[in-house]
């Protein structure tokens, strides 16, 4: 298989209507975050389709199709360098993680860092320490410090808070509206696995919180402590 396989695939599942929407709703407008992104319009299913059709392409194609300007040809390449990473040796782990984070900047939706960064950046950190992932939420980057909450997933599920908790914390007051949503989200991740840790933190932090943070971490919290955190009663 080629990239040009996988660039002819991608144009034949095109759907303008589709890649309209899209682009509205990636916020692809001028001075949105996702400005200038291109779309084929392809669901999701079908990219995943496209991208084990072609996963023998080579690490050196795979950065090439990743610095396209088509966004779903950057989500084909991250999917098949997901599948890499989860069955190469440890050699092979090394050269995909450091693919990825000299690539950063092609990651460059929310879609493209959630998919992604807990299969490769977070899994590979895990256990190795997590200095790199705050380094990248001290960036003035927005996916960078996407990529630093949302690696940390990874972590989560294994059952460890720590970097999700410390992250949180050096994210609370930045502006933007995405990183918000990815700490709240985060927090509502820990919260799944240890109530009372989510718990912890809140307490002592919701009232510096930004409003969308805060909800997205108390979404599943019973009725009435949900609402005693928004009227600030805790």
């Amino acid at each position: 298989m080629s990239i040009q396989e996988i660039k002819s695939a991608v144009k034949k599942n095109s759907n303008k209507e589709k890649a309209k929407l899209l682009q509205r709703f990636f916020k692809t407008g001028k001075g949105e975050y996702g400005e200038g992104d291109v779309f084929a319009g392809i669901q999701v299913p079908v990219l995943r389709k496209i991208a084990k059709a072609n996963g023998d392409i080579t690490l050196a194609e795979i950065k090439t199709l990743l610095a396209s300007p088509v966004h779903e040809e950057r989500m084909i390449s991250l999917f098949i360098l997901i599948d890499k990473y989860r069955k190469g040796d440890e050699v092979e782990r090394e050269k995909i993680f450091k693919l990825y984070m000299a690539n950063t900047k092609y990651i460059n939706n929310w879609d493209l860092v959630d998919v992604t960064c807990p299969h490769i950046v977070g899994r590979h950190l895990f256990g190795i320490g997590e200095d790199l992932l705050l380094e990248l939420a001290k960036t003035n980057n927005l996916w960078k410090k996407r990529i630093a909450v949302i690696s940390t997933m990874y972590f989560i599920r294994a059952g460890k808070f720590d970097a999700t908790l410390q992250i949180s914390e050096m994210l609370l007051r930045d502006d933007h509206d995405l990183i918000h949503k990815g700490v709240g989200w985060a927090l509502r991740e820990v919260g799944k696995k240890d109530m009372n840790t989510e718990l912890g933190f809140l307490i002592k932090h919701y009232k510096k919180m930004p409003r969308t943070m805060l909800r997205y971490a108390i979404e599943k919290f019973p009725e009435s402590l949900r609402l005693q955190f928004l009227k600030g009663q805790i």
